[in-house]
């Protein structure tokens, strides 16, 4: 009983054609789409671990590293407020390293990314809007200050605040 009685119309034949490629074409455009987003998916997995683990992970350790010292260097200093062997001068620069410390970014620290910089110009995404907020931030927190806006501190100068942490705790220790 093979036999269907719509076997022998042709305008059914011609229907099945048409309902067979629709059915064809929105399946293979689905897989396309998944496909495209798996994809996307896989690479912006591997961009963040190779980004978290050569850049990310390294400057937050080191910042953070550096960061705690320092509190730690505040809160041992003031302390030994009636230690003979102690200087209020330690404190304050204890205190200094540390201010300067808690007001980098990643932002101020990290290689610019060409790449992703590129990506968001073609998609419309603005980093210039990240870059003037943090700007109008900046000027806000210089308000009170004589000279103006302060500079963003560089790669350079953290890993500078970070030897000057180590050398005023390697004093400390020695006292």
């Amino acid at each position: 009983m093979d036999d269907s009685p719509w076997d022998d119309d042709p305008n059914y034949s011609g229907v099945q054609e048409t309902e067979w490629s629709k059915i064809s074409n929105e399946f293979t455009n689905a897989g396309y789409r998944e496909g495209i987003t798996a994809g996307k998916e896989s690479a912006l997995q591997e961009g963040f671990d190779k980004g978290f683990a050569e850049i990310g992970a390294p400057l937050g350790h080191e910042v953070g590293g550096a960061r705690g010292m320092a509190a730690a260097l505040v809160g041992i200093l003031s302390t030994r407020v009636n230690n003979p062997s102690n200087t209020s001068n330690e404190r304050e620069v204890a205190r200094s390293l540390l201010d300067q410390l808690n007001s980098v970014r990643f932002s101020d620290i990290a290689p610019r990314d060409l790449q992703a910089e590129e990506h968001a110009r073609e998609h419309n995404i603005e980093i210039e809007e990240k870059r003037k907020m943090e700007e109008l931030e900046d000027m806000m927190g210089g308000l009170g200050r004589s000279g103006g806006r302060a500079e963003r501190p560089t790669r350079e100068q953290v890993v500078g605040l970070a030897k000057q942490v180590e050398e005023l705790a390697r004093e400390v220790i020695n006292k």
